[in-house]
């Protein structure tokens, strides 16, 4: 019970830590949390400006290694700018030849950090999107004969901006379905705008701020959100609502079995988060728009995907609490 209060405490102390930098957004930062304990990878879509890039900064600064790899460092953070020029080795790294020993050497790339932003990533071609893939789903890249893994904990963070459409690419089907939840900071309200005039956190708090979870720690509450109990009748939930994304008649393309099992692990890991030991119907509610929206593809593009997937989960989710009552 000690250790797994505190597991919570430490992923609390996460979002309580990265709410220094990014101001009045709570909420979109225990869905980016939760979705990091849940080993997920994310993309942030949003308008320029507003703070996708520190977001993923202040994440990595927050979570420190262990002795193991020498006390006090952060995480191995690297930021990669795509653009129309990149190359798949540019990500991955690539063998060099080696005069001395006469031999190929490896060179990695930046994707073998353990937080990895992903910066503007429509903005280079579909070959060069696509040397994500491995990585993401697998937490390997392969070059030559030879694999490279990651270091643990591994992350994605994706940015891409909606409304500029010149010289982009739009992600295929199958690298969107890598991602756990796509989500989006917004606006900030009146008051944290003045105060983001009066105090530019990104620049006076970001710089100096230190560590609140260890490796270690962090690891431990990744495994401990597994744990998190979710009733049958909510994992059927889960199952119903991938499906009916998949008969839907708006719809041309609906969830994936992936989504539903990245629905589950982000569910039980925002339950954690929340210091629950059990995963509760406003879980899946809050969840469903963030873990399919960008999985889906729509007959008419005028449609509004969000307005429909709360439909549907509403009513499977009203289902479950009529048979309760019954």
């Amino acid at each position: 019970m000690e250790e797994a209060d505190g597991a919570f405490n430490a992923a609390a102390a996460l979002v309580e830590g990265a709410q220094q930098v990014i101001r009045g957004k709570r909420e979109f930062l225990e869905l980016l949390c939760a979705a990091l304990l849940a080993q997920g990878h994310v993309l942030l879509e949003d308008n320029p400006g507003l703070g996708k890039t520190t977001a993923a900064k202040t994440i990595a600064a927050l979570i420190g290694k262990t002795d193991a790899y020498g006390a006090g460092e952060e995480l191995i953070f690297k930021r990669i700018q795509f653009t129309s020029d990149l190359l798949p080795y540019d990500i991955t790294g690539v063998d060099v030849f080696d005069p001395e020993s006469h031999s190929f050497r490896f060179m990695p790339g930046p994707v073998l950090a353990n937080i990895v932003l992903a910066d503007e990533i429509n903005r280079s071609t579909p070959k060069v999107q696509s040397a994500l893939l491995e990585v993401m789903a697998e937490r390997q890249i392969t070059v030559g004969r030879t694999s490279h893994k990651p270091p643990a904990p591994f992350f994605v963070i994706a940015t891409q901006n909606p409304i500029e459409s010149e010289g982009t690419f739009p992600l295929p089907a199958a690298q969107l379905d890598r991602f756990m939840l796509r989500l989006s900071l917004g606006y900030p309200d009146r008051e944290s705008e003045i105060a983001l005039l009066n105090d530019n956190p990104a620049e006076s708090t970001l710089v100096n701020l230190k560590p609140v979870i260890s490796v270690e720690q962090f690891l431990l509450a990744q495994e401990k959100a597994r744990n998190v109990f979710c009733h049958e009748s909510l994992k059927e939930a889960i199952v119903d609502i991938a499906l009916r994304t998949r008969e839907h008649k708006a719809f041309l393309l609906g969830a994936s079995p992936r989504a539903a099992l990245q629905f589950l692990a982000v569910a039980r890991a925002y339950a954690f988060l929340k210091g629950r030991s059990f995963v509760n119907d406003e879980d899946i509610s809050l969840l469903a728009v963030p873990v399919l929206a960008h999985r889906i593809k729509l007959k008419d593009i005028r449609s509004d995907v969000k307005k429909i997937i709360r439909e549907v989960c509403l009513a499977r989710i009203s289902s479950i609490k009529t048979d309760d009552a019954a």
